[in-house]
């Protein structure tokens, strides 16, 4: 299993910086975002439509990149979590995660015995096709896989402690437009009841050596939840990075 940087950064304490994709699964994507300085992609599966064969297409250009390649799955299931692991996805981000009991099925699923049960297939993508010691394919890949749970209900909220605590389980992620949702105050994200969960959430990744993440639409919130304590960082998303950007190109062309 190849090194991951993201993963050996965060867990020292540090910081990571990264960004999303939802709309553009081109073969030049991945390497265009490493090319800008980005430490991670994030594919989305939770809100494209994209399937696993689009997935592995992404993974295999994008690690050739010096990149971490993760993907967004769309449900806690572990058809959909092995899938994106074995075409060589180098970490997963799980939403909706409301129990231990699904923090344990995200880890299980996703790391081999004795970690975990997840199937076993090598010489493929995930170990680019390589032979090799099975015993220590499977040690590398479970050191290396980066787990992210998604914290975006109340009910989520009410149990970050506890997953916190799962074994395996890497990151706590705040999905803020879901969260204000589940909260009653949509993207009502100064509002007290938002400001205390997100709290509680910092408060058990602090308590159990987990770290906080969460995507950022504009640098000036990304640099304050930076300041907040947050250590890994989705920097917007493709479609809206590339719309920003042209209406200002254009509304500046126009007004001269």
């Amino acid at each position: 299993m190849r090194h991951n940087k993201v993963k050996e950064a965060i867990a020292a304490g540090g910081r990571s910086l990264g960004t999303m994709v939802f709309e553009f699964a081109s073969t030049g994507i991945g390497r265009l975002a490493a090319g800008a300085g980005a430490e991670f992609v994030i594919y989305d599966m939770e809100h494209t439509g994209w399937t696993v064969e689009t997935i592995r297409g992404l993974m295999a250009t994008t690690r050739s990149a010096d990149i971490v390649p993760m993907v967004r799955v769309p449900a806690t299931q572990y058809h959909l979590l092995s899938g994106p692991l074995d075409v060589g996805a180098m970490g997963l981000m799980v939403p909706m995660v409301e129990t231990p009991e699904q923090a344990r099925l995200i880890a299980d699923s996703a790391k081999y015995p004795p970690a975990g049960k997840r199937g076993a297939a090598f010489g493929v993508a995930h170990d680019d096709y390589e032979g090799g010691d099975i015993v220590d394919k499977m040690r590398s890949a479970n050191e290396e896989i980066l787990l992210i749970a998604q914290i975006e209900t109340a009910k989520g909220v009410e149990h970050a402690d506890a997953i916190a605590a799962t074994p395996g389980i890497d990151v706590l992620w705040i999905g803020h437009f879901d969260l204000s949702n589940s909260l009653g105050v949509p993207g009502q994200f100064t509002h007290p009841t938002y400001t205390a969960a997100v709290d509680a959430v910092l408060a058990a990744c602090a308590k159990h050596g987990k770290t906080p993440g969460i995507m950022s639409g504009d640098v000036e919130t990304a640099k304050a939840q930076l300041a907040q304590g947050f250590r890994i960082i989705a920097y917007n998303g493709d479609l809206w990075i590339y719309q920003t950007a042209l209406r200002q190109a254009l509304g500046a062309l126009r007004n001269g």
